[in-house]
């Protein structure tokens, strides 16, 4: 196995739908009703934000070794650093160098936007350092989930719409679209969490499902994708029905999804969930950017 390809899997690609879908919702609700794109510094942004991803996954590779949460009797995909392939530090390093390439890529970005999107981007990367990294990992006390939803979701939509036009960060339509989008990134890692229940416990990695239970985890799968698809009400309400009913075409996705979660013990099928969620993430965020950035009506005000 090549370095390169070694490296690759390292970044998780099944992961980094959680990074594009923001830009591609964020973008989609700047456009609506004619509103500015300023894709000479989304281009960047976009970048950014999948280095910001693949850092905090990178990060997680090393960290969780090091805390013994990733050991030979793990059932998720290969980590390069539990299989010895590279050496902890330098894989905590180069999770380390992307986030400092991410605030390179954004650079242009603020020096338009100003002070509240630099400090949105050192947020982020402070939260994807510290989901794993630090004194007080988050994942390893449940904060996890709502880490994901809040920066992958809210922070990452939103800060793209506005790198776009600038202005005011949040609106109703902003918020409601960024739930749907942090939602479905966090049905990623509650995957995840569920599939390595088992061994967290034995490290003392508390995450929701550690600490509730079983059930509580399988409920979780199984809630986050029904309020994302409950949100749409909000869109048939604002006239833009489309919008309320196309990414609902995802729906069979979701149920397949939920119904093995159910059915299956933690096991490494639920690796394969894992691609599942990610492409359910992926689909529904292009089925709802679509008849959004199409309105013809400004979305934000």
């Amino acid at each position: 196995m090549s370095n390169i390809w070694m490296w690759v899997r390292a970044t998780r690609p099944k992961t980094l739908t959680a990074a594009v879908v923001p830009v591609l919702v964020g973008s989609a609700i700047a456009n609506a009703g004619g509103g500015e794109l300023r894709w000479d510094l989304v281009g960047g942004a976009l970048v950014a934000a999948v280095l910001i991803q693949v850092g905090t996954n990178l990060v997680n590779d090393a960290c969780d070794f090091d805390r013994g949460a990733d050991t030979k009797t793990r059932i998720g995909p290969l980590r390069v650093t539990q299989a010895g392939l590279f050496s902890s530090k330098t894989v905590h390093n180069m999770g380390v160098m992307c986030f400092l390439i991410a605030l390179l890529f954004c650079l242009p970005a603020f020096l338009v936007r100003g002070h509240l999107l630099v400090a949105i981007v050192l947020l982020s990367c402070l939260a994807g350092y510290t989901y794993t990294g630090g004194p007080f990992p988050l994942g390893y006390h449940g904060l996890g989930d709502v880490t994901v939803v809040v920066f992958f979701g809210l922070i990452a939509t939103a800060g793209v719409r506005l790198i776009h036009g600038g202005g005011r960060f949040l609106s109703t339509p902003i918020v409601v679209a960024s739930l749907q989008v942090g939602c479905l990134a966090a049905e990623l890692l509650a995957i995840n969490n569920v599939r390595d229940m088992h061994t967290d416990v034995t490290v003392g990695k508390r995450t929701l499902p550690v600490q509730f239970g079983l059930f509580f985890g399988r409920m979780e799968i199984t809630i986050l994708p029904s309020f994302v698809y409950l949100l749409n009400i909000f869109w048939w309400f604002q006239g833009l029905k489309v919008a309320a009913i196309l990414p609902v075409l995802t729906a069979p996705i979701a149920i397949r999804l939920v119904r093995t979660v159910w059915t299956t013990p933690p096991s490494p099928v639920y690796n394969q969930l894992l691609g599942m969620a990610g492409m359910l993430h992926m689909s529904f965020g292009v089925l709802l950017a679509i008849p959004l950035a199409l309105h013809d009506q400004p979305l934000h005000r």
